[in-house]
């Protein structure tokens, strides 16, 4: 049977080269990178090594890097830490977050009292920023603003210069979810002052179960696991050398590919978007990607003419078929609420049509796209 992988956002497939290193340093370093004897010190260059690279693509200090065990720890430890350690009191934020930060925030309104704002969502999917400057005018407590740079179901991209000027302005601290941005394009972070990011390995070819945040420099974030001193007292928890090692190799090799597979992912993208538009009348498109400036290159998010009752049967069908997509974030797959970025934004009669994310890598390729369409076409008829 055909298979065809366009679930990216996701995670993506690891390449031989991480797969490699990561082997490697299994077998070759086996030290503590806490010990202080010669094999735990080869570990621990390993680590600070790989520190130093990712900061460099970044443009920021390798003090100011903290190794993770994902997107999701990243966002938990930035935005818990801004309210226990950093006086934050008021959150502003959007209905269309992933649930890293959305649930985190709930949790911390409950547990500490904390203002939360929600943004207002334009048709289009994207926030509205004379929203978040009202807020931020108004507001008199201190304010970390969280927003994603790219959004994981519809792909709009925010303007982070933008919202990184308002905070200044406002003296508010910006955090940002860079899952679906670092190794997809090039960041550089000392001409965008944002205080906070976190990512994930594994959305840019790199293991799954590792990550990091970025801290900016005499942030004060304290330790969300306590242990030992670990990440400079930012993490506890004997770090895995062979995740961040392929994490480090992931990151290389996606900035050495990036204008190359950009532009391949880019035709992919769009070649499919021409097809469907040709083969399936009435097909439509949530978000901004008819703009390629104001979304990410690397997904679409499709909403087909398929009444309710055919609807429910959509994913499962394409899965018979080999086809991996989604309804939306991966993370909550199991839910029966439908997408809660979707539903913060579309019309009834648009919620009451199956919406389909497809995302998309350099390894996928034309003849794929028309064996989904193809797929499509058959089920809508």
């Amino acid at each position: 049977m055909t298979q065809v992988y366009f679930d990216n956002a996701a995670t993506t497939a690891i390449r031989p080269e991480v797969l490699d290193r990561m082997i490697e340093v299994m077998r070759d370093i086996p030290g503590n990178p806490s010990s202080t004897h010669a094999v735990g010190r080869k570990a621990k260059t390993i680590i600070e090594q790989a520190r130093k690279t990712i900061a460099s693509y970044l443009h920021v200090t390798p003090a100011e890097i903290v190794f993770t065990s994902g997107g999701t720890e990243a966002d938990n430890l930035i935005i818990n830490s801004a309210v226990r350690d950093l006086g934050v009191r008021h959150i502003i934020t959007s209905p269309i977050e992933h649930h890293a930060v959305i649930h985190v925030v709930e949790h911390l309104q409950l547990a500490y009292g904390i203002k939360v704002s929600m943004l207002k969502i334009k048709e289009c999917g994207s926030v509205d920023m004379d929203n978040l400057e009202a807020l931020l005018a108004e507001n008199k407590e201190k304010t970390l603003i969280s927003l994603m740079h790219i959004n994981n179901e519809i792909g709009n991209m925010l303007d982070i210069k933008a919202v990184s000027k308002l905070a200044k302005a406002h003296d508010a601290l910006f955090h940002s979810d860079m899952v679906q941005s670092v190794g997809h394009f090039d960041l550089n972070l000392s001409e965008i002052p944002v205080d906070f990011i976190a990512a994930a390995a594994h959305k840019f070819h790199g293991p799954k179960g590792v990550g990091f945040a970025f801290l900016r420099k005499n942030s004060k974030v304290k330790s969300l696991i306590f242990g030992g001193g670990q990440e400079r007292g930012s993490r506890a928890g004997t770090e895995p050398v062979h995740n961040i090692a392929g994490m480090e190799t992931a990151l290389i090799k996606a900035q050495e590919n990036l204008n190359a597979e950009r532009k391949h992912i880019e035709e992919i993208k769009w070649y499919f978007k021409e097809q469907l538009e040709k083969n399936i009348p009435g097909v439509h498109f949530n978000g901004n990607c008819h703009n390629g400036s104001l979304s990410t290159y690397t997904l679409l998010n499709v909403c087909l003419p398929v009444p309710p009752n055919k609807a429910l049967m959509l994913l499962f069908q394409l899965d018979l078929k080999g086809i991996a997509c989604s309804k939306g974030s991966a993370c909550q797959s199991g839910s029966d609420q439908g997408s809660h970025v979707l539903n913060a934004f579309l019309s009834k009669d648009k919620l009451d049509k199956p919406s389909i994310r497809f995302s998309f890598s350099h390894e996928n390729t034309k003849e794929e796209v028309d064996y989904v369409v193809s797929t499509l076409k058959e089920f809508v008829a």
